[in-house]
């Protein structure tokens, strides 16, 4: 038996509309939840949520049956980290502060078993290959694994060219925080020099052969992206969205 077929790539590839949210809590139990609202996907966050190994998996594990597709969110992109998540059962990664055309291309080679990359073989031990039960894991595995690459800064952006034509790379994610900070605009992801950067680039994501991502937590912003042509695009952060109900509960029977 293949691997499993990806069905947020294929959807991707097909050019179909997707919207996503965070899942921050880092906890098996609320991502279960937040599987059961009906988003096309979810980010496992391991780059500024306190994800690990094991927490990444259980998440997994609970989404298996959902139809919210779980995408990992690395802290870095390093081999070894990359091939743990893969073994684990990821096949969607998003890979956070990609620079150059050369980073991607790495990015590319971690994610593939040989000859095509470097990922090692040893998906017989994990969920994965669903412990060795689909023999022909590792000789289909490359074709389902989906690479989205984050441009959140001014040097990125600078490369944005280079990295589309990475062959492999099936979407680009651009980050409006990190990319306003590197701006001169910290914690001012909405200033018009910021804003029309990200319009430039989500243009010219959609140009190219990838899809366009982005992330906005309020519906304004999040509007303006899709209509800007952010494809996959997250709406939402389940830590904020239990913050904002919980304060606005709070604060209502204070005034009452």
């Amino acid at each position: 038996m293949p691997a499993p077929v990806n069905q947020f790539k294929a959807d991707l590839a097909a050019g179909k509309q997707m919207y996503g949210c965070w899942a921050g809590f880092a906890d098996p139990y609320a991502t279960e939840v937040t599987g059961t609202a009906g988003f096309d996907w979810l980010v496992i966050d391991g780059e500024h949520a306190p994800n690990d190994l094991r927490s990444i998996t259980a998440q997994l594990q609970v989404l298996q049956s959902s139809a919210s597709h779980p995408i990992v969110r690395l802290p870095m992109g390093e081999d070894w980290l990359i091939k743990q998540v893969l073994d684990v059962g990821a096949q969607s990664l998003l890979i956070p502060m990609v620079e150059s055309a050369a980073q991607a291309e790495g990015l590319v080679r971690a994610t593939r078993y040989p000859p095509e990359g470097i990922r090692g073989s040893g998906a017989a031990l994990g969920r994965a290959s669903m412990f060795s039960d689909l023999p022909d894991y590792t000789v289909t595995a490359n074709a389902q694994i989906c690479l989205l690459v984050q441009v959140e800064t001014v040097a990125g952006m600078d490369a944005l060219d280079d990295i589309l034509a990475v062959e492999g790379v099936d979407g680009v994610f651009i980050g409006p925080s990190d990319l306003g900070a590197d701006m001169g605009y910290p914690g001012k992801s909405r200033a018009e020099p910021v804003q029309a950067a990200i319009q430039d680039a989500l243009s010219r994501i959609n140009a190219s052969s990838k899809a366009a991502g982005c992330l906005a937590t309020d519906e304004d912003t999040a509007r303006r992206y899709r209509d800007w042509g952010a494809q996959f695009l997250a709406v939402g952060i389940d830590v904020l969205l239990l913050a904002g109900a919980a304060r606005t509960l709070a604060a209502g029977w204070h005034e009452r």
